[in-house]
């Protein structure tokens, strides 16, 4: 964290002890510090998700992150569940720099799964917008795995029955996801397709030459 955030996170913290004294214990707000996506938590009040400080950013997060910063927009009112069902409304406001850098988030989730027991005349509070795929983590090496698993289940192959062309797809949607943001993500995907890191990378600076100057595979005719 930069010296000059400082403030940013300190108000971010506030905010967040705030938040949780005004809803109470079903009530969390966590806030991340994005200079280390390995262990971004840096604040967390409340326990809903379990989760302690050091733990890894989520890949709802992720898949924000690898936007143009003009593209990356606040998360309102949006469905989770924890790993040990809890069903949650949560909301996440990203926190920006004196030149409007992403540098972290404060994220509220609250345990609704009481209310949702109640009849119609709470229906208004547990709405949402729109449902979110979020998962929480403990470690970072469970965020890489997840990540790399939900991908792979698209192409309903074994990863030794995959062909070129499925390599770079899998890697391809990776990146898409923010996966790449991780350290370690490329030495655990390279074992998991059974290539060298450096063919991940190989692939990857294809990828996105492609993505810059927006070129199209070209098509084989069989």
């Amino acid at each position: 964290m930069k010296t000059s955030d400082q403030h940013v996170f300190n108000l971010a913290i506030r905010t967040a002890d705030m938040l949780v004294k005004m809803f109470g214990s079903r009530c969390e707000v966590a806030v991340h510090d994005f200079s280390d996506l390995k262990k971004s938590l840096i604040y967390i009040a409340g326990n809903v998700t379990g989760r302690k400080i050091g733990s890894p950013i989520t890949d709802l997060v992720l898949n924000e992150l690898v936007k143009q910063k003009s593209e990356i927009k606040d998360i309102p009112n949006y469905k989770t569940q924890s790993s040990k069902g809890i069903i949650m409304k949560s909301s996440t406001v990203f926190l920006r720099d004196s030149k409007e850098k992403v540098i972290g988030a404060l994220c509220m989730n609250y345990d609704i799964s009481l209310l949702m027991q109640f009849d119609r005349e709470i229906e208004d509070f547990i709405s949402f917008e729109e449902t979110k795929s979020e998962s929480f983590y403990s470690t970072v090496q469970d965020v890489i795995q997840n990540m790399v698993d939900q991908v792979l289940r698209e192409f309903k192959k074994a990863p030794s029955a995959m062909n070129l062309e499925d390599k770079i797809e899998c890697v391809r949607l990776l990146e898409e996801k923010g996966a790449f943001l991780i350290k370690g993500s490329t030495e655990y995907l390279a074992s998991v397709l059974g290539v060298s890191k450096f063919t991940i990378y190989n692939y990857l600076q294809k990828i996105r030459t492609q993505n810059e100057y927006h070129i199209e595979e070209p098509v084989i005719k069989k």
